[in-house]
């Protein structure tokens, strides 16, 4: 294989391999809680949607949570070093998903959190127009957190 060809293939696959460590949430994920299974139904990511029971909202990746700011949302031990990801997006008030729920109740949704482990993903969703603040005192305290689900590969 001349040299060429040899940098395509290790050029491709640290590509591949990075991409799946920005991309964790993308695909199908399965309501795997109550909550998801009452509220959103089965979600769906690509790079630049998701998917909430068949509507799909544009998204804009903000930045990335590190393992302490992920673990002041979800269950996760904040030493294993898995980082989430916040979202910026709208969705409105007003529309409806799994037996006639909202994600924030009356106000838009308009930030996502991320967190994938395993075959599993936990998405927090907020309102509010300032990005949450990630801190156990922040979000014990926050009237921005909507909710928080549970999906399975």
């Amino acid at each position: 294989m001349k040299l060429e060809g040899r940098l395509c293939v290790i050029a491709g696959w640290m590509l591949a391999c990075c991409a799946a460590v920005t991309a964790q949430e993308l695909g199908y994920w399965r309501a795997a809680g109550s909550s998801a299974q009452t509220v959103t139904g089965d979600v769906g990511f690509s790079d630049a949607k998701i998917a909430i029971n068949f509507y799909t909202f544009p998204i804009v990746r903000a930045r990335d949570l590190e393992p302490g700011e992920v673990s002041s949302v979800f269950d996760a031990d904040s030493n294993s070093g898995h980082k989430g990801h916040l979202y910026k997006l709208n969705i409105p008030a007003t529309r409806k998903f799994m037996h006639k729920n909202t994600l924030c109740g009356a106000e838009d949704t308009q930030w996502l959190a991320t967190y994938v482990e395993g075959n599993s993903l936990n998405l927090a969703f907020f309102s509010g127009e300032k990005a949450p603040v990630f801190t156990l005192d922040a979000i014990s305290n926050s009237s921005h957190l909507c909710g928080t689900y549970t999906y399975a590969r």
